[in-house]
């Protein structure tokens, strides 16, 4: 049977950030695989989405014209669906004491639409002081690499999820810029992982930052 935390105790919130192409998604599986091994009741989930109502708000995100919103308009879209999100799954999840592995959360609508887009980090954090309040990530493991690199992964994926990625380079090098600023301002929480080595590297980079952290 999965390990769960004693009963009253709180679980813990990991999230994984990055750019486009940064290999999130892949690192994402392969943790919550690894932690799965080692019998911690975990719950995989992403962001925007993760909740059935948070998902199709994703839609309306991640799909389309790169400007088919307002960067306010993405800022509140993001915000609904992650209270939504919060509220169903992750809330929940760590009041049962269940380790939460989520790909992508606050820190992205900090960095693509505070940094990227322009809009007010004071805004973006009463909406995350609003919201997310005491649910906020115990570890956030920031996957780095150069933005061309990033967008070359990206180009490779198939799907209709490619808003983002038709935004400017500009726009993804002050994304990248806005990660790493979030992590020097928060490095107890926060660690830059060198995303650009190969899947197994950056994986055994992150299963050793979640040891040190949290003693496995």
């Amino acid at each position: 049977m999965p390990a769960t935390a004693k009963p009253g105790s709180r679980g813990r919130f990991i999230t994984l950030e990055g750019g486009e192409g940064a290999g999130k998604s892949t690192q994402v599986n392969l943790l919550v695989s690894w932690l799965h091994d080692r019998a911690i009741d975990v719950i995989q989930t992403r962001e925007p989405g993760g909740a059935a109502g948070a998902e199709r708000i994703r839609e309306l995100l991640v799909q389309g014209a790169a400007d088919r919103w307002t960067p306010l308009s993405e800022t509140l879209l993001h915000y609904a669906a992650r209270a939504d999100h919060l509220d169903r799954v992750i809330r929940p999840g760590l009041a049962s004491g269940k380790w939460i592995v989520c790909d992508r959360f606050a820190d992205s609508t900090a960095a693509y639409q505070g940094y990227g887009h322009g809009i007010s980090l004071e805004f973006i954090g009463s909406l995350f002081t609003a919201v997310v309040a005491d649910a906020a990530p115990d570890l956030t493991l920031m996957l780095d690499l150069p933005v061309a690199d990033g967008l070359r992964r990206a180009a490779q994926r198939a799907g209709h999820e490619n808003r983002y990625e038709q935004m400017t380079i500009d726009f993804h090098e002050r994304l990248r810029a806005g990660f790493l600023t979030i992590a020097r301002g928060a490095p107890k929480r926060c660690a830059v992982i060198d995303a650009s080595r190969g899947v197994d590297e950056v994986q055994a980079a992150i299963r050793a930052e979640v040891q040190r952290r949290f003693g496995l």
